[in-house]
């Protein structure tokens, strides 16, 4: 296991941390919350002390899954929970929600569902276009002058809105998605954490299963799963295309590394300047065995290049992760709202 400090924190964070966005349902299809709980002890006693969930997954019940996975491990002190604010369910849909009230009673909540007093990394979930960013940004720094939380981050932030947050308030993370599918974030995003100092917790790394190994043509989504027909890289003729890339990567990961797919997808993420740490998803403990083989190499220039050449020939034209934007409350103009859902 890898791990880094965050800056003025303290905090140690593993290199790989588990993301509960799937375990609970939402967009991911039908899911087992016994499994769910099963999978996040699994990644305990693997070492991993980074957590990252949000009241918006499953309605809160991904933070009550990890709040009490850590209650029963004992291991509050060795592991370092990263949550989120500034959604909110309405009529059976996620919108944006940074007003002060709403963020006061999602604090709460959390503290609440997570069975615990304080917050290690607390997090802007989406900006809102309807609050005031400098108000979301003083509400924060208040959070962490008073104790209640011990990091502030943001997820979803261009370079502009983390500029302007920075003006009132402290910013120790980003949670960007980015993966070999997804790599909108090398022109701006990245290099402006960098510059600033800002550690990375990438989400997305196997870009919604296109880098895990496992899907074919032949794969069926079961109803709510974003895949079956919310994600637009999941519908011809750029699902094939995305499995054809995915087919020789895999091969390359095999015959060069002996690692598989997700290993070698994971790998080439934390080679890359101004990755701190990634997001592993997973809901079942089985989706943690790569974990291992994650450790101890690294790629070579020579296979980024052959990474680059495979993409450019079978992607030419990537699709960026917008379809994941939620939108704003309701009664705003159309032109200012955003494509449903989220992560």
């Amino acid at each position: 296991m890898e791990f880094v400090t965050l800056a003025e924190t303290g905090l140690k964070l593993s290199r790989v941390g588990l993301g509960t966005w799937s375990m609970t349902g939402d967009w991911w299809g039908p899911a087992d919350p016994q499994e769910a709980y099963a999978t996040l002890r699994k990644a305990i006693d693997l070492g991993i002390t980074l957590f990252d969930t949000a009241p918006a997954y499953g309605r809160g019940l991904s933070e009550e899954l990890l709040g009490r996975a850590i209650r029963d491990a004992g291991c509050r002190d060795r592991v370092v929970i990263a949550t989120k604010a500034g959604l909110q369910w309405t009529n059976g849909k996620v919108v944006r929600n940074c007003s002060l009230s709403w963020l006061a009673q999602d604090l709460e909540n959390s503290l609440r569902r997570l069975q615990t007093d304080v917050i290690d990394i607390y997090q802007v979930h989406w900006p809102d276009p309807l609050e005031p960013l400098e108000e979301t940004a003083a509400f924060f720094g208040r959070l962490l002058q008073e104790g209640k939380i011990r990091a502030i981050g943001v997820s979803n932030f261009s370079p502009e809105q983390m500029e302007r947050f920075r003006q009132v308030a402290p910013l120790h993370t980003a949670q960007p998605p980015y993966n070999l599918f997804e790599r909108q974030i090398e022109a701006d995003v990245l290099p402006y954490c960098q510059a600033n100092s800002i550690a990375t917790l990438i989400y997305s790394p196997l870009c919604r299963g296109l880098l895990g190994g496992r899907l074919t043509p032949q794969t069926k989504f079961p109803p709510g799963d974003l895949r079956g027909g919310i994600d637009p890289k999941f519908a011809e003729p750029r699902y094939s295309q995305y499995l054809q890339a995915a087919e020789e990567l895999s091969r390359l990961a095999r015959e060069r590394y002996g690692k598989t797919l997700p290993q070698l997808a994971v790998r080439w993420l934390l080679d890359q300047p101004g990755v701190s740490a990634i997001l592993w998803g997973a809901r079942k403990r089985q989706q943690l065995d790569d974990l291992a083989g994650v450790w101890g190499w690294s790629l070579e220039a020579e296979a980024m290049q052959t990474i680059d050449e495979i993409l450019q020939r079978h992607v030419p034209e990537p699709l960026p992760p917008s379809f994941m934007a939620p939108p704003t409350r309701p009664g705003i103009p159309a032109s200012q709202n955003c494509p449903e859902n989220l992560k």
